[in-house]
């Protein structure tokens, strides 16, 4: 993950030192509009983390060392500083809680 966040880093200088790269199912991304973010992600971000970048990008990676890179797309959300970025990730990269169950 580390080689994955310097290469974005180092294509996209203004994504700033404080990214995190969304996977495909991510609970943070819109169910059918995957360039988006849900509109509870949206809303905690306005919350939570005003300035935060959702942006797509591009990045050559090999897929284990001594393999030949391939082009990869990736949903990465930029942070203005590392607290935004840690409090997303604690409420938005985990399984999401479940409701006790009445009984």
């Amino acid at each position: 993950m580390i080689d994955i966040i310097q290469a974005l880093q180092h294509r996209n200088p203004a994504l700033g030192p404080y990214v995190i790269v969304l996977r495909g199912d991510s609970r943070a991304r819109h169910p059918t509009e995957p360039d988006n973010l849900s509109p509870e992600a949206q809303a905690w971000l306005d919350a939570h983390a005003p300035g935060a970048r959702l942006s797509t990008e591009t990045v050559l990676i090999a897929p284990y060392p001594g393999a030949m890179p391939s082009e990869r797309i990736l949903t990465v959300l930029a942070f203005a500083d590392a607290r935004q970025l840690a409090a997303f990730a604690t409420a938005w990269t985990g399984d999401a809680e479940e409701e006790p169950a009445e009984g």
